[in-house]
């Protein structure tokens, strides 16, 4: 469990980290954190119990105008400035948490595929997508090395690391290599595999298995977003624990077959819960930790 982490979004909630951390466990994700006395109370935890901290961008929830995920890839340079701006900001406040890493989505906008049914998918406005006609292969390539770079520049000058949280893909990332060939020019940028969102887009694109994926991107892999979600309730199982009596049989990710594959190809992967643990039993959540902890050894 040493390289275990849960999540606090919004804020600092000191009842879900009595309830949910456990002593020996890696660390804290936070995102959208409303106030400096929620960043205050965190950064004094971690101090006091000796854990590490990481960032799921952005830190600090802004404006009312500002978008969640840094759309770095945007066609409109006025947005790819704004994105790059509000990161650089950003990343100079983060000096009080002192995070390892700090985690952007990836690609954003997402590139959709144009033979594939979206509705289901989750955006929180247009801007954050885009269709797969309107940007070749090669606009994709030329901006993707042009973060690549940008973020290991920025890594090095304030001591983090640049995690990559893979969104919905389309084939430029899941048939073609260059994504590949980048990370390893740029060794010190690595990925985020979330098992939920793999296993839904799964459901949602016929042309998409999330097997491939995890063998092909485990390895350069820094942390797992570890959930699930029954393909027969998507909106109702969205987030859940993973247990071992979410049987794939009635509907449930194959999280065991994902967990064995990632750490077989990447043993020292860390693995955030990004669960609703309000849903489940102190005994499950329990039951869940340990399972998991199985599953990485």
């Amino acid at each position: 469990m040493k390289r275990f982490l849960i999540g606090q979004y919004g804020g600092f909630n000191a009842q879900k980290q009595q309830r949910d951390f456990r002593d020996g466990f890696w660390g804290v994700e936070a995102c959208m954190f409303q106030s400096d006395e929620d960043a205050r109370l965190l950064a004094e935890e971690a101090e006091r119990g000796g854990f590490s901290l990481g960032v799921h961008y952005p830190f600090r929830q802004r404006d009312r105008g500002f978008r969640r995920d840094a759309l770095f890839l945007s066609f409109d340079l006025h947005v790819r400035n704004a994105a790059i701006a509000q990161i650089e900001q950003e990343l100079a406040e983060l000096s009080m948490i002192k995070p390892r890493y700090v985690l952007f989505h990836y690609p954003k906008p997402v590139i959709l595929d144009d033979r594939v049914n979206w509705e289901q998918w989750r955006f929180a406005d247009p801007s954050e997508f885009i269709s797969e006609r309107t940007m070749s292969a090669s606009a994709f390539q030329h901006r993707t090395e042009q973060l690549f770079r940008w973020l290991t520049e920025k890594g090095r000058h304030y001591q983090f690391t640049p995690v990559l949280e893979f969104d919905a893909l389309n084939r430029y990332i899941y048939e073609d290599r260059f994504l590949e060939e980048m990370l390893t020019v740029y060794p010190s940028i690595r990925l985020c595999l979330d098992t939920g969102r793999l296993f839904m887009q799964e459901l949602i694109d016929p042309y998409f298995q999330a097997v491939p994926v995890l063998q092909r991107y485990a390895k350069y892999s820094y942390l797992v977003h570890l959930w699930t979600v029954n393909r027969f309730d998507p909106i109702g199982s969205y987030h859940h624990p993973v247990l071992p009596s979410c049987d794939p049989d009635a509907g449930w990710a194959p999280i065991e077959r994902f967990m064995r594959i990632i750490h077989e190809e990447n043993p020292q992967v860390h693995v955030l819960f990004e669960h609703r643990s309000d849903r489940i039993t102190d005994r499950e959540l329990d039951d869940c930790y340990a399972w998991c902890d199985s599953l990485l050894s």
